[in-house]
């Protein structure tokens, strides 16, 4: 953590325990809660021991301030690159919680008051409930920074309506809070203004019971309707144009609903697009589409492969340039390697998707009896680097 940052006796993760209900605060407000190492080991402490403790029946997470996260510390990736795998165990730790959160046993409850995206996502989506305000914003911009859709959205997209996905995974474009609940990926839409009444009527129930929870929310919840230039309104062109066979056919067959009367909107998503880098671009299709045919174990497990061969350069060093460009220089003028579409070799991008042997493979714990199993501790990376 850099100097700074924080305060040495501020928790990256406060918890307060109130009755059977478990408060998770992600508590890194000036960074907007950004996921570092220390946080992922602390929500994957924190959630195996809830899950077994028969105490515990209700599990709320928030963040501090007006973030609720934005995702994974890029920087912490960026100056990781001085040594070979430095961020795979983070990487490893991260999509072995992402499956525990999809398939958790206990309530849960996200109250997503802010910018909610990437891997900072991945703790509102999979939610029981997941409760969004006016101040909600959701995207999954990696493409843009020659990374690719990772924390489980690879099957989160790849199961939305149509071909919402590639448009979200590929553009980057952004969902508030009322368009997430009408696709399905937030359950309810509470005015900010009611935030804390929710939270203090939900702590005071001092239960886990799905339909009791469910009751409360609703009593502060309003009923959901999208503008009428919402992109969930623009799903005819969103299905015509992604679902071409590749990104530049993507974008030309957006390029030629762009010249139409009335999609004047298509015009700075395409500039995004363009701005993006090639071979995130490619990549992030490829990981949407295989989405379509995977569980969720199988592109937990892909989405490691290929963030693991990102992080090593394998076929592109493209994603510490697009971090440079946007968090360490800022100067948004990144240099993509290789620089156009045409110029990434498919060959490299099928060969970053392979399996790995078995012992470097994510473990993704699939019996009940093994449930959390798989840890970092007993992978073959960490029999290595010990």
């Amino acid at each position: 953590m850099s100097q700074g940052d924080q305060n040495i006796d501020e928790p990256v993760v406060v918890i307060e325990e109130k009755g059977s209900v478990r408060l998770t605060v992600l508590n890194r407000p000036r960074q907007l809660n950004v996921i570092s190492p220390e946080v992922v080991l602390k929500l994957a402490e924190y959630l195996e021991l809830w899950e077994k403790d028969n105490q515990t029946k209700l599990i709320l997470i928030k963040g501090a301030g007006r973030a609720f996260s934005a995702g994974g510390d890029l920087k912490v990736f960026y100056h990781g690159q001085e040594s070979k795998d430095s961020c795979l165990e983070v990487v490893y730790r991260m999509y072995w919680l992402c499956y525990h959160i999809h398939t958790y046993k206990k309530t849960q409850v996200s109250l997503v008051n802010g910018i909610s995206m990437g891997g900072g996502a991945s703790l509102m989506v999979p939610m029981k409930f997941s409760v969004v305000t006016e101040k909600t914003v959701f995207a999954t911009p990696e493409a843009s920074f020659g990374f690719h859709t990772d924390c489980g959205f690879s099957y989160i997209h790849s199961h939305l309506p149509g071909h919402l996905g590639e448009f979200l995974a590929l553009t980057g474009a952004r969902l508030n809070g009322k368009e997430l609940v009408a696709i399905g990926m937030a359950t309810h839409f509470v005015p900010s203004g009611k935030l804390m009444d929710l939270e203090a009527q939900l702590v005071s129930l001092d239960s886990g019971d799905v339909d009791v929870v469910r009751s409360t929310i609703e009593e502060f919840s309003e009923k959901v309707n999208i503008d009428k230039d919402s992109i969930l309104n623009k799903q005819s062109v969103i299905n015509e144009c992604f679902s071409k066979e590749s990104v530049k056919q993507i974008i030309q067959a957006f390029e030629a609903e762009a010249s139409k009367e009335g999609n004047e909107w298509i015009t700075p998503v395409i500039k995004g697009l363009k701005r993006s880098s090639p071979t995130g671009l490619k990549i992030v299709l490829r990981s949407i589409r295989e989405g379509r045919k995977q569980t969720l174990s199988d592109c937990l497990k892909k989405e490691f492969r290929l963030t693991v061969n990102i992080l090593r350069k394998t076929i592109s060093p493209d994603m510490y340039e697009g971090i440079r460009a946007l968090t360490i220089d800022k100067d948004n003028s990144p240099k993509w390697n290789p620089a156009t579409l045409d110029e990434v070799d498919d060959e490299k991008i099928n060969s970053v998707l392979k399996p790995f042997e078995d012992d470097i493979e994510l473990q993704i714990p699939e019996t009940e009896e093994n449930r959390w199993g798989g840890k970092y501790e007993t992978s073959g990376y960490a029999s290595v680097r010990g």
